[in-house]
């Protein structure tokens, strides 16, 4: 019932920028929260980065200053853009809705392959 469709990953070199972006469809509305999550190879996913529809963000401290979240709440798309990309950013990203704030986690993309490397 709801989609959510990820574009931009890619191999970068390190001190790179790339811009994910995650649209959300189906029969919600509108999302409370959207968000990122990464998954680095061999280890466990983590929260990178959220926001809630009224603009409130939360970032991974790993991230901080380098990745900024933003969305466009009238298409129900959430953008990461990346700046300053290192090595230990190469992750697989999945983009998540919360469509009531309740902290749900139910609703996923399918992965975009982020790869930092000289």
């Amino acid at each position: 019932q709801v989609q959510l469709v990820e574009s931009g990953g890619g191999l970068v070199q390190p001190g790179g920028s790339l811009r994910l972006s995650c649209a959300a469809s189906g029969s919600i509305f509108s999302f409370y929260a959207m968000g990122w999550y990464r998954q680095p190879p061999g280890k466990q996913r983590e929260l990178v980065a959220g926001i809630t529809s009224g603009g409130s963000t939360n970032y991974a401290d790993s991230v901080k200053g380098r990745f900024t979240i933003s969305r466009d709440n009238a298409q129900n798309t959430v953008y990461l853009q990346m700046n300053s990309l290192k090595p230990e950013d190469t992750a697989v990203y999945y983009c998540y809705a919360d469509p009531h704030g309740l902290g749900s986690r139910d609703h996923w993309g399918q992965g975009t392959q982020v790869t930092v490397s000289s």
